[in-house]
């Protein structure tokens, strides 16, 4: 494989993967492993700054409002900068973060940053999705953005239990330290394959940006991601409990479920992307569709090994098969000023993580069993699933979303034209 040079020609349709499709994965590979790596070490971060269990989850809720923010105030800060130097400059901020984090002496230290490396959260996949999508060939673009989040897949399947791994053997500080070693492989990698991309010439405002969402299509594009990944986190968050106390599973098996679940949002993502390309909106039907099925079915399968391991792993797949063609078309409406809604859009995927996990955890707390949460998830992906088809009514005639005209008509003229 060869860099991308600012200079080169357009990506010829059968091209070899850009290395700067490999920075961005390795990059978002990275920064899901800080955001999950966390679950696993929460008994060994709870016994070296002497708080309970629960305070000590205070690190992931607090990582996440830091992604919802960040991904709003910094995604609108970047906007206007040079994309690339904007992609090194948040990995930057993720390597701070995590060098915080690895020499944190106290609970609040160690809070701080979490913070500051979840700041860059929402800004690097918002604005690496546009510069991914301008890496390829106008009918690959969602299949780019789906190598990018890529990174973020293969940090549940591998990264979360290598990492889990180290805290657990060679101290918790130690994953901190490999997490922040990953982060300067991304920079590099940034710095010498990803091609330089100006954005002032085009966008000369935050009101530019910001008019990108008087497009109702872009807001119905939000509450999709918001409701669809609302739905899968909502009954993912407790799996755990679901596994030990439903489905019989032993406490020592949820490391090798946790990896089934990663494979299955793997698989998602990549076909998710290819299939996205192909027809933006009847991938979002069929997915969500499916989506909304499979955590029905799941109360029932829960008390079945078999049927919950299968079930988790449909869950994985059909959930984050949905990302690609999201983060697709919220760029696609916001045509204009694609940085910005991506960005936002990412925080909406988080937006969705805290909406279902609230929603199963209220419903568990009402004495409704560990089941319950799948039963809100299979509701809220089909209020996301019929989202989806009020907005396809709604579609413009000249957006073509349904008509077959390529994604690329709908995108500025610098990503239509790479």
């Amino acid at each position: 494989m060869t860099a991308v040079r600012p200079s080169a020609a357009p990506v010829a349709e059968k091209a070899t993967v850009p290395i700067g499709l490999v920075a961005l994965a390795i990059g978002g590979f990275g920064i899901g492993l800080t955001e999950f790596v966390i679950m696993g070490l929460l008994p060994e971060l709870a016994a070296e700054f002497q708080v309970s269990i629960p305070t000590a989850g205070y690190l992931v809720s607090g990582y996440a409002l830091s992604v919802v923010a960040g991904g709003i105030v910094l995604t609108a800060a970047v906007a206007r900068r040079n994309r690339k130097r904007t992609l090194a400059g948040l990995m930057l901020l993720f390597i701070l973060g995590n060098l915080i984090s690895a020499l944190a002496g106290s609970y609040s230290i160690l809070m701080a940053g979490r913070v500051v490396a979840a700041l860059c959260h929402g800004a690097f996949f918002g604005v690496g999705s546009v510069v991914a999508a301008s890496l390829v060939a106008p009918t690959r673009k969602a299949a780019a953005i789906a190598m990018m989040f890529g990174g973020l897949t293969l940090a549940n399947v591998l990264g979360v239990p290598f990492g889990t791994f180290l805290g657990q053997h060679f101290g918790w500080r130690s994953t901190f330290w490999a997490i922040t070693a990953i982060g300067v492989l991304a920079f590099v990698g940034l710095l010498v394959s990803v091609p330089d991309q100006d954005t002032r010439s085009r966008v000369t405002s935050l009101r530019t940006e910001m008019a990108a969402f008087r497009h109702p299509q872009v807001w119905l594009s939000l509450a999709m991601t918001v409701l669809g990944f609302g739905a899968m986190f909502g009954a993912f968050t407790y799996v755990a409990p679901m596994m030990t106390e439903v489905a019989g599973f032993a406490d020592s098996s949820v490391s090798w479920l946790l990896m089934v679940f990663g494979v299955g949002l793997f698989v998602g993502n990549v076909y998710g992307g290819k299939a996205a390309d192909r027809n933006l909106t009847a991938t979002l039907l069929f997915c969500l569709t499916a989506l909304t099925l499979t955590l029905a079915v799941f109360v029932l399968t829960a008390h079945s090994k078999v049927g919950a391991v299968l079930t988790l792993f449909l869950l994985g797949t059909f959930g984050f098969a949905t990302v690609p063609a999201l983060q697709m078309r919220v760029m696609r409406y916001a045509s204009a000023a694609p940085t910005l809604a991506s960005g936002v859009n990412i925080s909406a995927f988080n937006l969705g993580n805290a909406l279902g996990a609230y929603l199963g955890g209220l419903t568990i707390s009402a004495g409704l069993g560990f089941t319950s949460p799948s039963a809100v998830g299979a509701g809220l992906a089909l209020l996301a699933l019929l989202v989806t088809v009020l907005a396809g009514r709604r579609a413009d005639v000249r957006a073509g979303d349904d008509a077959g005209r390529p994604i690329e008509s709908h995108l500025p003229a610098d990503l239509a034209a790479r």
